[in-house]
């Protein structure tokens, strides 16, 4: 089974060569997208930010700036994503999430709940340098409650290594002990265990409190808590199981049913596509009994469509 991402850094790169192959394809009347979309999806991201380099280097001109006034739509919003350094396009989600017309919960739950310890702390640092603003004091002004303090822990990036062995059981308790076991719910424990063991142990946990609740600790966490707890919960559960289904998930319901949440489909096509695209793919056949390759190609269209479906890499029809 194959793992990990579908865009791989090209063999024959030469910065210089794709610089003045955009440059042509946007250069006079009219735009050559097709050219635009095959390229940048066939370069790693640290290749598309060596050829931003030599467009400026060659042409004086800003290959991003470029790239906007040529596109347009949601089309210029997934090329644009795909040029922008990995940490740096979580730190820009992140704060348009923030800082946009009311905050957008999802944004917030995705990352956080997805990203590693160190990955984390590498977006928390670039935050800072890129907007001279503390991520931490961003999340909690703009949110209250027990969600707000879930994510502080997550942003906090402690999680425990590996598994303890001699808490597995404890910890499984304790969560029973804090929701099915008890009128109302102790939402601390939730928040202090499932935001702090690696998703090893977590896996581990989940198994014993099947066994000592007859519940999925999913089935707990809808029953338990709801709003923005509810959400960052589950997806630090559904991530400690793996986080290629996570994903799968997520792009199933941005696609499913009547219009489409663009904005999760970029995000994730984005974000993914040299990590474990593959793996989401295998995840998404498996659970929905469909390929993500035939589901976008039903949800979208033009040179967006073609560009996802460049990043999906694939069809396990």
């Amino acid at each position: 089974m194959a793992s990990g991402g579908t865009v791989k850094p090209y063999p024959q790169f030469d910065a210089n060569a794709d610089a003045q192959t955009l440059y042509k394809a946007m250069k006079g009347l009219g735009t050559d997208e097709e050219t635009i979309l095959k390229l940048l999806t066939a370069r790693s991201n640290a290749q598309r930010q060596q050829i931003a380099l030599a467009y400026k280097t060659l042409h004086g001109k800003d290959l991003i700036g470029d790239l906007k006034s040529e596109l347009g739509g949601k089309f210029e919003t997934l090329v644009v994503g795909l040029m922008t350094p990995p940490v740096l396009y979580d730190v820009h989600e992140l704060r348009s999430a923030i800082k946009g017309a009311g905050t957008d919960e999802k944004v917030l739950v995705e990352i956080l709940a997805s990203r590693t310890p160190k990955q984390v702390k590498e977006i928390i640092a670039a935050y800072k340098k890129e907007h001279n603003a503390d991520l931490e004091a961003d999340v909690t002004g703009d949110t209250s409650g027990h969600f707000q303090r879930m994510l502080v822990v997550l942003l906090q990036a402690g999680r425990q290594q590996g598994i303890d062995a001699g808490k597995i059981e404890q910890d499984a308790q304790d969560l029973f002990a804090a929701g099915e076991k008890k009128y109302g719910t102790d939402e601390d424990t939730f928040i202090t265990i499932l935001g702090n063991r690696s998703a090893e142990h977590l896996r581990k946990v989940f198994e014993k409190y099947m066994t000592i609740s007859g519940f999925e600790i999913e089935e707990s966490i809808e029953r338990e808590t709801s709003g923005g707890l509810k959400s960052v919960l589950l997806a630090v559960v559904k991530c400690a199981r793996s986080v290629p289904a996570y994903f799968a998930e997520s792009l199933y319901f941005a696609m499913k049913g009547a219009g489409t949440d663009d904005k999760t489909l970029i995000r994730i096509m984005v974000s993914r596509s040299e990590v474990d695209m593959l793996d989401i793919r295998a995840q998404f056949r498996k659970m929905f009994a469909t390929s993500l390759h035939s589901v976008i190609q039903g949800d979208t269209s033009g040179d967006y469509m073609k560009t996802l479906l460049l990043l999906c890499g694939g069809n396990d029809a």
